[in-house]
């Protein structure tokens, strides 16, 4: 039956349907495996991403960068279990609906709680599951049987069993603190949601009367706004200017209230007057000066960043408006002595750019430092492992300055705090609903209105996905996960919440002991930690190296990239530019070029099968059930060269995938397939094809292992165009279901040729030579060529007689004589360490152009051979590089040696 393949490469026709295909047959589905499992096992997270969300370029780097380590694995053999999910994404939502909610002309809190929750779930089943569906359609090999939603009733039970347990461990407190509130949002926001920067701003200097004297004490201020709230002044103990005043009282400009003057290190010397304002409602530093000396707090903004009644004649003024009234009574009033040009530092909210408002608030807290402790330290000795290294760093610096984590939200979507409160003030923290109050007896309680952080409930998922707190055979074979691939933004967001979460209620589980050593981690002790190793993906950035933002117009939609040049060559554009610690300048060039990539393979493959249906019976066989290369039979050069080729590049790329070293690994299959195998073996191999016995067969036959194996090496990156392929050459019924279920290649060392690749290389070296001096000379494309060649090795002459009909066809050369002298004073000639080689045609050579030629040769050797000498006599290097490695350095710089004198008598017979 002939192998049906089309004419033309269209993605857009064939990915949709293997899409389909890999879901409709639950190819990645992962059920839980009994005791007695023997495999080693791969468990990957996927991070949750918003309900909100659309896919970006930087979800679509995340994804491809898991896909191909999740394929990978599973063809290696493992048990691969990729979890997919979606996060309920409190303020986003929330304020997503409530936007929806205005264009209808109403309000939530018109709703009530109960029926805006009902809303928020409608808009959910509407409009959640839209980034999930372009997972789907971008083949993403997850386990959607296992997909879940952070607000699912099994993990919101998860949720309120930690915080109840915390709660009961005294790491869970309720407390007045300042904390950073959006107005917009109208809630808290811990400081990770915070962005900073630096805007020009006013540093303003107010005299503040010193009670019962005609003297004045000058405070500096960025916030004069806050004034009715003061309820001391500062100054340092040590500075003499104020030791006269030390005990006295001042009189609060504009609100005529008498506060004290107190001592304090919040007051610098050296800034501004030496004298500061004190303001514990709304300044951190405050807060806790405040407390110190048991100051009063006097809140004088409300929730919407308005002016309260606290706040006397500015009530109802926005905190704009009052600062512009208050600097102007200031004014009128005398007290306003100077104001200076200063760079305010200035926090905004992450979500939506309002600037945040220090508030004092009632909040709930997690007590952080002792879960801290063990998640440090889990880092510090290896338990978990962060690449690119100096992440690891970054993560320990942070840890070692945490502070406590607000974890209580001013929101109706998301896990309502388990916190029920009753008249009587008692609080009662439990699972369920509680039906009376222990302390008084009193039904009637209130729950919390408040909801947790998001980012609580998704720092449990490592484990309450896996049925946490039941203990579960998921979590003997899948906890600890072997992975975490994510962005450097979330590290503190989420990474370190759930190593923190990890250790601390997963202290004790130990994985099924076989499962741990098959896996390979025996070395680590701690079955506690959520993941193995993490891995910290670049971000991606435009084409010139520009963060993208709406604001620029310079944002790069993903889908649009894979409608044009199909997901395939997506992907390998992000992985062949992932190099670990750089970020990513997308260019849609580069994608085209992987698109004509994926054009080339595909006309290889219908080249392919145009002669296995010419010349029949060399049908595939049972390829796809060996790790290596089955049913091949070397039995020319190219045969054993391009075997030892292949298995160069399996060795290569298994390597650079161990080290996430995606870039390396894309570009080694790119080199392999494109240029080692379509450039060089099928043309290798035409003549033996076109014929018609036993030779054309087995040389169909080796094509089509080859072919087959290269598909497989290839699909973790590519999986579209190769599944499409593979199940080609099996005439539509493979041993398998999938590409995706067949064996990785593994390198086999008896496959390894030196010799055929060292006579190869020759080979080539010779016709490239003969193209690139044609091109100079200015020949066309058909007329051949008489050509010379030299070589004082009789084996390199044996070598070029026998392959005397390649060098003929790929070089487009006739009448090849061998001459017994050098050629390298003669023009239109190539001088390599292995032959000279001389272009007869009659066309006059520029003289000078083929003198700066030679210059620019002569160059390049010397610094090559500087470069090699350096290293060669580098005791250290020697002292750890292979022996093989230093021996070829060694060969490869006679090689240099011959090849300089060559070209300097070149230069000298030129004149």
């Amino acid at each position: 039956m002939p192998h049906d393949l089309p004419k033309s490469y269209e993605p857009g026709a064939i990915e949709a349907r293997w899409a389909e295909y890999w879901i409709k047959e639950k190819l990645f589905s992962v059920p839980t495996p009994p005791p007695g499992e023997k495999r080693p096992v791969f468990t990957l997270l996927l991070p949750p991403p918003n309900i909100t969300g659309r896919l970006h370029m930087g979800h679509m780097l995340n994804q491809t960068q898991m896909d191909i380590i999740v394929r990978w694995h599973r063809m290696r053999g493992f048990l691969t279990l990729w979890l997919p999910g979606t996060d309920h994404a409190g303020i986003a939502t929330q304020m997503m609906v409530e936007r929806q909610l205005a264009s209808e002309g109403t309000k939530r809190v018109d709703l009530g709680r109960e029926k805006f929750e009902e809303r928020v779930w409608e808009w959910k089943r509407h409009y959640g599951g839209a980034i999930l569906d372009q997972m789907k359609r971008l083949g993403a090999s997850v386990d959607w049987d296992r997909e879940y939603f952070t607000m699912d009733e099994n993990l919101s039970r998860a949720v309120r069993e930690v915080f109840v347990r915390l709660y009961e461990e005294g790491l869970i407190y309720r407390g007045k603190y300042i904390v950073n509130w959006c107005p917009r949002c109208g809630t808290a926001i811990s400081d990770l949601e915070v962005k900073h920067e630096e805007v020009p701003g006013k540093l303003y200097e107010i005299r503040y009367p010193v009670a019962g004297t005609k003297e004045f004490i000058t405070v500096a201020t960025t916030r004069p706004e806050t004034i009715p709230g003061d309820t001391a002044v500062a100054v340092n103990e040590k500075d003499e200017r104020y030791r006269h005043l030390h005990g006295k009282k001042v009189l609060l400009p504009l609100m005529n209230r008498g506060i004290p003057i107190i001592t304090d290190e919040l007051a610098n010397p050296e800034f501004g007057t030496g004298a500061v304002k004190v303001t514990p409602a709304h300044d951190p530093n405050d807060f806790q000066a405040g407390l110190r000396h048991n100051l009063p707090q006097i809140d004088v903004m409300d929730e919407h960043a308005h002016m309260n009644q606290n706040a006397g004649p500015y009530a109802g003024l926005s905190r704009h408006a009052a600062r512009e009234q208050v600097l102007k009574d200031l004014r009128a009033q005398g007290f306003l002595a100077s104001e200076k040009d200063y760079t305010v530092p200035l926090g905004k909210c992450d979500r939506c750019g309002t600037v945040v408002e220090p508030r004092l608030s009632t909040q709930w807290f997690i007590k952080i430092p002792p879960l801290a402790k063990r998640a440090t330290e889990a880092v510090e000795n290896g338990e978990i492992t962060i690449v690119p290294e100096n992440y690891k760093q970054i993560y320990l610096n942070w840890m070692y300055n945490i502070h406590d984590w607000c974890i209580s939200r001013q929101l109706w979507w998301g896990h309502r705090i388990p916190a029920w409160h009753c008249s009587c003030g008692e609080i009662i923290v439990t699972r369920e609903a509680p039906a009376k109050c222990p302390k008084c007896g009193n039904s009637v309680l209130k729950q919390d209105t408040d909801v947790l952080d998001t980012w609580f409930s998704s720092g449990l998922l490592p484990f309450t996905t896996l049925g946490w707190p039941e203990k579960t055979r998921d979590q003997q074979v899948f906890y600890p996960t072997t992975l975490l691939i994510t962005a450097y933004e979330i590290l503190f967001f989420w990474v370190a919440r759930m190593i923190m979460f990890g250790c601390h209620f997963m202290q004790g589980h130990k994985q099924d002991p076989a499962l741990k050593q098959a896996s390979g981690w025996c070395d680590r002790k701690d079955d506690s930690v959520p993941f193995r190793q993490v891995y910290i993906h670049a971000l991606v950035r435009d084409a010139e190296r520009q963060k993208m933002s709406k604001t620029k117009g310079n944002v790069i939609d993903p889908l649009e990239i894979i409608q044009r040049f199909g997901t395939d060559a997506t992907r390998f554009t992000l992985a062949a530019m992932a190099a670990p610690g750089t970020d990513i300048a997308f260019n849609e060039s580069r994608t085209e070029g992987y698109r004509n990539f994926a054009n080339k393979i595909w006309n290889a493959a219908r080249f392919m099968f145009m002669n296995v249906d010419r010349i029949g019976s060399c049908g595939a066989g049972a390829f796809a059930r060996a790790a290596g290369i089955a049913g091949y039979a070397p039995n020319t050069l190219e045969d054993r060269w391009i075997l030892s080729s292949f298995n160069r590049a399996v060795e290569d790329v298994n390597r650079a995938l161990t080290t996430y070293r995606f870039h390396e690994a894309a570009n080694r299959i790119y080199d392999f397939f494109w240029g080692e195998l379509c450039d060089w073996y099928l043309e290798l191999i035409k003549p033996r094809l076109s014929q018609e016995n036993d030779k054309a067969k087995m040389a169909c036959v080796n094509l089509m292992s080859l072919f087959e194996a290269s598909l497989r090496l290839l699909h973790p990156v590519m999986p579209f165009i190769t599944e499409e392929i593979w199940h080609a050459i099996y005439d539509g019924n493979p041993p398998l279901n999938s590409i995706a279920l067949a064996p990785y290649p593994q390198a086999d060392e008896e496959q390894l040729d030196p010799v055929a690749e060292s006579q190869m290389a020759i080979l080539q070296d010779l016709i490239v030579n003969v193209r690139n001096l044609r091109a100079e000379l200015k020949v066309e494309q058909k007329p051949k060529v008489p050509i010379q060649i030299f070589t004082h090795d009789p084996e390199i002459r044996t070598l070029l007689e026998q392959n005397i009909n390649a060098i003929e066809r790929l070089a487009t050369a006739d009448k090849i004589t061998f001459v017994d002298k050098s050629l390298s004073n003669l023009p239109a000639s190539r001088h390599t360490a292995h032959f000279d080689v001389h272009v007869i045609y009659e066309k006059k050579i520029d003289i000078a152009a083929e003198r700066e030629r030679l210059k620019k040769d002569l160059q390049g050797y010397e610094k090559e051979i500087a470069n090699l000498d350096r290293q060669l006599s580098n005791e250290q290097f020697l002292s750890k590089a292979p022996s093989h490695v230093i021996e070829n350095m060694r060969k490869r710089r006679q090689e240099l040696e011959i090849l300089r004198e060559k070209t300097k008598r070149k230069l000298e017979e030129l004149g």
